[in-house]
């Protein structure tokens, strides 16, 4: 157990580094949006949705509806939709686990638990996923809990802040090519992305290509299988 929260927290530095980052600006934003220390613990204990988090801080302040609210929420998480189909597998027999497990899969957490550990037993990988996804939203809730103490008696500009989000992307692209043999996943998703945003632009491009690279992902996992049957 002591070996498995020890790669558990090795392998979360990266997030560890981002999430304090981005939970301290969205800890900020919420104090001089008039909402208190109590009001952004629960909401990232709670919701934990990061950027739609950014998102609900106006929602919440400009009287958006329910309505509103809701397929907003849709748009931005869209793509959790297709994690959570190529996380069935993964996540088959985790049991009690399995709950938190799927409230807690964030982007950062998703690469990480994709990132290999297949010559670990299931109860072992199971404990990982689990421990990854327990520490990387222990990190998002201290910073916001920071960010909210900060915000009581400094003044910040949190202008230019969610560029963290994108560094934090890169760092964990480059740690998981460096931690695995087989690169075709990866670059797979990048070029699925760049192609989508060359033909559908910056504003709708996520969508499809999170179609586009769990249909290529899903295609070479059956082409796989098939070889390796023969």
């Amino acid at each position: 157990m002591k070996n498995d929260i020890k790669k558990a927290i090795r392998d979360t530095i990266p997030v560890l580094s981002g999430y304090i980052v981005l939970g301290m600006g969205f800890g900020i934003l919420m104090q001089t949006k008039g909402y208190g220390i109590w009001w952004t613990l629960a909401m990232s204990a709670f919701v934990y949705a990061g950027s739609m988090q950014y998102l609900a801080v106006d929602l919440l302040t400009g009287g958006a509806s329910l309505i509103s609210a809701a397929i907003t929420t849709l748009m931005v998480n869209a793509r959790h939709l297709f994690y959570g189909i190529s996380m069935v597998d993964r996540y088959k027999g985790t049991g009690k686990k399995k709950p938190y497990l799927i409230f807690a899969l964030t982007d950062e957490t998703y690469s990480l638990v994709c990132s290999g550990n297949e010559d670990k037993s299931e109860e072992e990988r199971h404990r990982y996923y689990f421990l990854v996804s327990l520490f990387d939203q222990i990190y998002w809730v201290c910073g916001s809990v920071i960010g909210a103490l900060l915000g009581q008696v400094i003044p910040f500009s949190t202008e230019g802040i969610d560029f963290a989000l994108t560094a934090l992307f890169v760092t964990v692209f480059v740690e998981q090519w460096k931690s695995t043999k087989d690169h075709l996943p990866a670059i797979i998703g990048v070029m699925a992305s760049v192609i989508c945003l060359v033909v559908f632009g910056a504003g709708d491009f996520l969508i499809p290509a999170m179609v586009l690279i769990t249909v290529l992902l899903s295609a070479l996992k059956l082409v796989r299988r098939e070889e390796k049957a023969k």
